[in-house]
């Protein structure tokens, strides 16, 4: 993904709410919301969407009421490893493994293999957030509360970022979901020049990378996806897509635990 934000508030019945992007290449062949399985671990059913071209997934959940997101991170002093694993095998892995918090400080510590990336992994009773980025990593618990993530650290404040956890914030007090959050992270509009970051892709690319929505020919975001999850481990998630030029293709809705 590479944009979201989420309500985390453990202890309550629906300790999870999370809405988030997927800005891609048109080109790169995906599958829509669907179960699937991994051929490391075919008993374990997943919901989500897929990138085709690779075998992983942005944002996935399992049976047993754990997600997990990903996002890249933009760096202009980050160098790209040689032969580089997919980033996207990385939520699949957090939704199959064994023994998950010993999973992710092994991920903490292995993470140099990988491009630059944010992982988000969220049990009904616990949520991390794993950033690497210039070969160090850092692996931390978030707190309750509502946060923001796009191509740099945890609640760094972009521009949309901060625009889309305004709106999530309306979450706990009006109980509707998505709600506000839908169109703010739909909104197209360009942040003023000013606020932009350097992430290193110049300024034309900063432009166009700064709106939560992006309707471009080649590159653009293909997929909105919202998610709820329970404090029993129910996961219900829908998800909208798109194509060039931000055209709407097609919803669907599905639960999972």
């Amino acid at each position: 993904m590479c944009l979201l934000a989420l309500d985390w508030q453990p202890g309550t019945p629906v300790p999870l709410r999370l809405i988030g992007n997927r800005d891609e290449f048109h080109a790169r062949p995906a599958a829509p919301l669907h179960r699937w399985a991994t051929a490391s671990a075919p008993q374990i059913t997943l919901l989500g969407g897929r990138d085709e071209q690779a075998g992983g997934t942005w944002l996935a959940a399992n049976a047993f009421g754990t997600v997990a997101a990903l996002t890249n991170v933009r760096d202009p002093g980050e160098e790209t490893p040689a032969n580089a694993p997919s980033r996207g095998e990385l939520v699949c892995r957090a939704l199959t493994c064994r023994h998950l918090p010993r999973w992710l400080d092994e991920l903490a510590n292995s993470a140099h293999q990988y491009a630059g990336f944010n992982l988000l992994v969220a049990t009904p009773e616990r949520l991390w957030h794993l950033h690497h980025r210039r070969g160090a990593a850092t692996l931390n618990t978030v707190a309750p509360g509502i946060h923001g993530l796009s191509n740099a650290d945890l609640d760094t404040p972009w521009p949309k970022v901060e625009a889309l956890r305004h709106a999530a914030r309306q979450w706990p007090a009006h109980g509707d979901f998505p709600g506000p959050a839908l169109a703010a992270i739909q909104d197209d509009r360009q942040a003023a020049d000013s606020a932009l970051p350097d992430t290193g892709v110049g300024l034309s690319l900063e432009r166009t990378l700064s709106s939560a929505f992006i309707r471009g020919d080649t590159y653009g975001t293909r997929a909105t996806t919202w998610l709820s999850v329970t404090a029993a481990g129910r996961v219900a998630m829908t998800e909208q897509r798109f194509m060039q030029g931000g055209q709407f293709i097609g919803s669907a809705s599905e639960a999972i635990g």
